[in-house]
């Protein structure tokens, strides 16, 4: 996991807007399944959206559960919806790498 300062979470933030949540978390919380296909998720995409439609009030703890299993980046949670984000794995495919790096404080 990475550290994100808030100029990054932003950014990341404004990347996400117009993106659909792809996973959905619902009354079989998180599973093996879930994690598998969150990893599928995340090494096809470097930002997805992930909606709860169940444990709400467990969300954050949730987040955390996942972001330690798959080593990623928990942007932002807003409302019932989270933002996960990890740089992918080949150089040649990252997409948001260089406007991170721009935003990092000196």
């Amino acid at each position: 996991m990475i550290e994100l300062n808030s100029r990054q979470r932003k950014a990341l933030e404004k990347h996400a807007q117009p993106l659909s949540a792809v996973i959905q978390i619902g009354q079989g919380g998180v599973t093996e399944g879930l994690i598998s296909h969150v990893r599928e998720t995340m090494a096809a995409n470097e930002l997805i959206k992930i909606k709860f439609l169940d444990f709400k009030d467990e969300k954050r703890e949730l987040m955390n559960q996942i972001c330690e299993a798959l080593d990623v980046t928990l942007v932002r949670i807003i409302g019932n919806v989270a933002i996960l984000y990890k740089a992918a794995e080949k150089a040649d495919k990252r997409q948001y790498e260089k406007e991170l790096s721009k935003l990092v404080k000196a």
